[in-house]
């Protein structure tokens, strides 16, 4: 038997269970809520096969089943007709949401409306992408192998818990897509400030194994907008860069140019392995922001 923890150490994994609790209800209905503005259609293939969908009659060839003859639209001709319903696959689809401390940021001032932390929107945008997914049918995961795709509601809580879990003390993460199945689909969501040489690694390597999917930079509008002006301390989240600068306003056009180029070279990376890219930022609706996912994993980008 191990030994019972300290009363600190115990205490301490408490509260964030407590908080982990308390924070559940509130992403499942902010995650429902969201998937309720945006209906996702079904991804079915267009050719026929076990499905629920009508797709077009046919005349009927030697060797159909009686079983699948339409009596009624054959009624109106001299030919038999055979109604064909559409495929629908169930796919596979994977999110990874970026647990870095980097994600934790909010650029929100004091007494001006709250914005979420980066991190907190993603998840949002994960969950409800999920619940939309698992709607259509389809089979939802990670893409830890901790938590494979799944169909079904009982998935939805799965998800919603294994995010919340979900954190990093380091300043940034790059995805680990080695765990997912050939064939699959990916939406990875991140600020994207690691090192992106080895996000495109990860990427040329999905895409050998017939892995797609989209990126999307999620950023808070000060990340954006650098607001910043005289005397400024800058610290990344987890403490391990540190900047000081007199005049921050004389750096503003120098960040937005590196930004513009870090986008650039994103879309690039995503272009090259066949993957979709865009950007979001947390003082925008997050509503546009499923809209684009949807459309760029029903292949609206090619």
């Amino acid at each position: 038997m191990s030994d019972p923890l300290p009363d600190a150490a115990a205490r301490d994994l408490r509260r964030a269970a407590e908080a982990e609790a308390a924070a559940l209800p509130a992403l499942l209905i902010a995650a429902e809520h969201l998937a309720n503005t945006m209906q996702m259609g079904g991804h079915g293939r267009r050719r026929a096969g076990a499905g629920e969908e009508f797709w077009q009659y046919r005349p009927a060839h030697s060797g159909d089943a009686a079983r699948f003859v339409d009596w009624r639209r054959s009624a109106r001709s001299d030919t038999q007709f055979i109604r064909e319903r559409e495929a629908q696959l169930a796919q596979s689809l994977c999110l990874w949401v970026d647990p870095a401390a980097s994600m934790r940021f909010t650029g929100a001032e004091t007494g001006r409306k709250a914005r979420p932390e980066k991190l907190s929107r993603a998840r949002l945008l994960a969950l409800a992408l999920a619940i939309s997914a698992l709607r259509a049918g389809e089979r939802v995961g990670l893409t830890s192998p901790l938590a494979p795709p799944r169909p079904g509601k009982a998935q939805l809580l799965t998800l919603a818990q294994a995010l919340l879990a979900e954190t990093s003390a380091l300043d940034y993460a790059a995805p680990d897509l080695s765990a997912v199945a050939p064939q699959a689909r990916v939406v990875v969501l991140s600020d994207f400030f690691t090192d992106p040489a080895g996000l495109e690694t990860v990427l040329s390597g999905a895409a050998g194994r017939g892995v797609s999917g989209v990126l999307l930079q999620v950023l808070d509008p000060a990340e954006e907008e650098f607001p910043y002006d005289g005397r400024t301390v800058f610290t990344s989240m987890a403490g391990g860069l540190r900047f000081e600068t007199r005049e921050a306003g004389d750096l503003r056009a120098r960040y937005r140019a590196r930004l513009a180029e870090r986008r650039d070279h994103l879309a690039r990376i995503a272009r090259q392995s066949g993957w979709a890219f865009a950007s979001h930022h947390t003082g925008a609706p997050a509503q546009a922001a499923l809209l684009w996912l949807h459309g760029a994993l029903g292949g609206g980008w090619r």
